[in-house]
């Protein structure tokens, strides 16, 4: 059976997409599939959605930011955070539906 994706539509500047769709499109960098989400997974996620230069340097800000117990990862409760930094520094509009 085919997965359905949707086509993101940018408004503003800005790539809309829900949160599940943003879960769905983090998870794709989970290499080691173990639900979380590690620095260098973060830099690909950066690289491939056109991060431009220094995506590991970007990714070390962004998980310093974002990860609240500090253990080094993007987990299922942080996610959240991400999506809220994604908002506001990464040009990416969540719709919370």
């Amino acid at each position: 059976m085919a997965i359905k994706t949707r086509t993101y539509s940018v408004v503003d500047g800005k790539r809309e997409m829900t949160i599940d769709e943003f879960k769905r499109w983090l998870k794709k960098f989970d290499d080691d599939k173990d639900g979380r989400i590690s620095r260098d997974e973060l830099a690909d996620a950066i690289r491939v959605s056109r991060g431009g230069w220094f995506t590991r340097r970007k990714s070390k800000c962004i998980l310093r930011s974002v990860d609240a117990n500090r253990n080094g990862f993007i987990d299922d409760n942080e996610i959240k955070n991400l999506a809220e930094f994604a908002e506001k520094y990464l040009n990416v509009k969540i719709l919370y539906l």
